[in-house]
């Protein structure tokens, strides 16, 4: 067990993934979905407010007049589908969480609301020219590593219409400006996030060249379970996330400060981009 630890607590080579499932573990996803519905809570989804305002804002700038087919890929239990599809919208879903897909399924349902809901891995996807606007909201880009971005991007590009837009944001380096590595660990007598039986859990943060940035969560359980959960993420300027855009050929990129339209700033932590294929 000892040499399983000191394995994992190596500092990891960059976009090393985990040792088993995150956004789809049985017990993390439990704990992921209660973050998306808690309204007031800035995590998993933003504050109800805040998603309001942003489905406004993305509404005002692709009208569904003229963009009728809407795809949120890492969509959860599907809170901006739904408001969407209450604007006219026909709205496709895509997350990897099987419980957070269970649970928009149900809701769309009881609320009588025809959306199309798929439990997949976004970069598998596959259509052609189906959609007119694509969404993947929350930084979710900057976990992928450069060359699944890069995958994503082109499969985003192949399903977009002609003149489609992909609406995305990242963080920039202004968001970790006054996180330096770190170690640390904690004991959990009970329940908490990462497991459902007593742990410790050792926690680091790492820092690499080129504004990527991994926290790793090493959890130890009563019942011997060790697991390593590895959060990575990529923060972009202005200009790296253009170049990444325009090598797919992506065209007339708009930047923001924020998915509400706010203007563009160097001082902004987020990137809100508007890309057109």
């Amino acid at each position: 067990m000892t040499d399983k630890i000191l394995t994992y607590a190596k500092r990891p080579s960059i976009y090393e993934e985990s040792s088993g499932p995150f956004w789809d573990d049985e017990h993390i996803s439990k704990g992921m979905l209660d973050a998306h519905l808690n309204e007031t809570l800035d995590a998993a989804t933003r504050p109800i407010e805040v998603v309001q305002k942003t489905v406004g804002w993305i509404s005002s700038i692709v009208p569904v007049s003229l963009n009728k087919a809407l795809c949120d890929l890492g969509c959860g239990p599907g809170i901006y589908t739904s408001l969407f599809d209450q604007l006219g919208y026909q709205c496709t879903g895509i997350d990897f969480s099987k419980r957070s897909i269970e649970y928009a399924k149900n809701q769309a349902m009881k609320n009588q609301q025809t959306i199309t809901y798929h439990y997949q891995n976004y970069l598998m996807i596959s259509y052609q020219e189906k959609f007119d606007v694509m969404m993947l909201i929350y930084c979710d880009y900057g976990v992928l590593s450069h060359q699944n971005r890069l995958t994503l991007l082109q499969k985003i590009f192949q399903a977009l219409k002609p003149g489609g837009k992909f609406i995305f944001d990242v963080f920039t380096p202004n968001q970790y400006v006054e996180k330096k590595e770190s170690s640390s660990w904690y004991a959990s007598h009970g329940s908490d996030f990462w497991s459902m039986y007593p742990h410790i859990c050792l926690e680091n943060h790492f820092i690499y060249p080129n504004e990527i940035r991994c926290d790793q969560y090493i959890v130890m359980d009563t019942v011997n379970n060790i697991k390593v959960y590895r959060v990575w993420d990529q923060a972009f300027t202005a200009k790296t996330i253009k170049e990444e855009l325009e090598t797919i050929g992506f065209s007339n990129i708009e930047l923001y400060s924020d998915l509400q339209g706010t203007p563009y700033h160097n001082a902004s932590k987020t990137i809100g981009v508007v890309a057109t294929k």
